[in-house]
């Protein structure tokens, strides 16, 4: 008996012991640690119109690091296709339950799979549609399929140049001054060596919305 309330404490100790400290005093130390070094992206890589966001009183209008929807506007560049939408939702989807909350993830769908083989169909005719001139082969891959978050801010700059033409005549914007947005909004690989070149979809648009006078 005596054994086993000498085992029952060293249980209950080592118990409360790791609930402080991995409970408790490492998640602080990080929260201190993030605030303290990279600020800005602890909080989620807010974006406001005048970019970064530094203050409570700064209004958020998306963040660099999770995607949105700007389909049906020729105005602005577009994003990959999402599996769960990018989240949208109107007040009569969260009075309906329709949705479920914030979330990410992709379809899920083989390549093999009708559903997912009509989708890809139907993206690369409104592409089509939307860019006459551009060839059906000459479509970027990342434009057609989704990510595996469904959340991706980003797309490749093969992806953004081929939308300028368009996005020119919607516009009036000169195909330079579009050049050189994306190029302002283009980040390197990782260290030099992991990843690959991405373009920032919100930062550009967000560009492209001041060149036009409406932020």
């Amino acid at each position: 008996m005596k054994s086993f309330l000498k085992y029952l404490k060293s249980a209950v100790m080592l118990t409360v012991l790791m609930l402080v400290v991995c409970g408790l005093a490492y998640p602080a130390a990080l929260t201190g640690i993030g605030q303290a070094v990279f600020p800005h992206q602890a909080n989620g890589s807010l974006v406001t119109a005048e970019g970064e966001k530094t203050t409570e009183s700064d209004k958020a209008i998306g963040s660099a690091i999770v995607g949105q929807d700007f389909s049906g506007d020729a105005r602005y560049f577009q994003g990959r296709v999402s599996g769960v939408n990018y989240n949208v939702y109107t007040q009569e989807d969260k009075e309906d339950g329709t949705y479920a909350g914030v979330g990410s993830g992709g379809s899920n769908l083989a390549p093999s799979n009708e559903e997912l083989k009509k989708r890809v169909e139907d993206s690369v005719e409104q592409f089509l549609k939307e860019h006459p001139d551009v060839k059906k082969g000459e479509i970027p891959a990342d434009l057609l399929t989704a990510s595996g978050s469904g959340m991706d801010p980003d797309i490749t700059p093969e992806s953004a140049k081929i939308q300028i033409p368009a996005i020119a005549e919607a516009t009036g914007l000169s195909e330079r001054e579009l050049e050189d947005i994306v190029s302002r909004n283009t980040a390197g690989k990782t260290l030099g060596v992991f990843g690959h070149e991405r373009v920032n979809v919100l930062k550009c648009n967000l560009e492209v919305a001041k060149a036009l006078g409406e932020i």
